[in-house]
């Protein structure tokens, strides 16, 4: 009776939600081993976001000392941002004492850097290898927030489930009987990175192209590059 009827429908829009997500995974895989007097690491050179390969020619190694080599993949952005600032402060220590940061002061560094960012985390997977004060190799792990675990073995990235399980064989020697442990060599940790990077080729589309190699020795960085498969 009041004609209500005849008033026409207006649509009236409800509330819109906008999602914002500010990370993006780029793919990658590192790979580290550490020996008695060296430390080898390796990461692929393939970034990409989604299907998508944005170049296959990217370095992820970042040598922050002649005895300490960082390997950083997962969000590019977040990778460049993190290591820009380590740099930074290294170089802020060097003029400061007038000597380089070793590598377990570069650990404990990365691991506060990481941990101060922890309510809007860097999204990376970080593997860092290099040589102690005493010349034996090390490698530290790190999640998203900082914690950090020093190890002589570990593999992380887009393949680290993948590559994992080959070095707790090869390298820890797990699950096997009536075998005695023994220091890894050089040449075995290389051949076993080489390995390990091949296999995750196979199964893993954002890990491949080629591999680049660091070998840390008392005497320096020497760098070797392996081709991986292109597709």
């Amino acid at each position: 009776m009041l004609g209500l009827e005849n008033f026409p429908e207006y649509e009236v829009p409800g509330a819109r939600k906008v999602n914002f997500y500010p990370y993006e995974s780029n793919g990658g895989s590192v790979v580290a081993i550490a020996g008695e007097d060296f430390a080898v690491i390796g990461a692929d050179t393939r970034l990409s976001s989604g299907y998508s390969i944005h170049t296959r020619t990217q370095n992820k190694l970042f040598r922050l000392s002649d005895k300490t080599v960082l390997a950083s993949t997962g969000c590019w952005c977040d990778t460049l941002a993190l290591t820009s600032l380590v740099k930074v402060r290294m170089q802020m220590y060097k003029d400061q004492h007038q000597k380089s940061m070793s590598t377990p002061a570069v650990a404990q560094m990365l691991s506060i850097l990481m941990y101060n960012r922890r309510f809007f985390p860097y999204y990376v997977s970080n593997v860092l290898a290099g040589l102690d004060q005493n010349g034996k190799g090390v490698v530290y792990s790190y999640d998203p927030i900082g914690h950090c675990e020093m190890t002589t073995y570990r593999a992380g990235g887009s393949a680290g489930p993948l590559l994992q399980p080959v070095l707790d064989n090869q390298i820890g020697q797990k699950n096997m009987l009536n075998v005695d442990p023994e220091p890894v060599k050089m040449e075995k940790a290389v051949s076993i990175i080489k390995d390990t990077f091949i296999s995750a080729t196979e199964r893993d589309i954002y890990t491949g192209d080629s591999v680049i190699i660091n070998i840390i020795t008392k005497d320096g960085i020497k760098e070797e590059t392996l081709q991986l498969r292109k597709d």
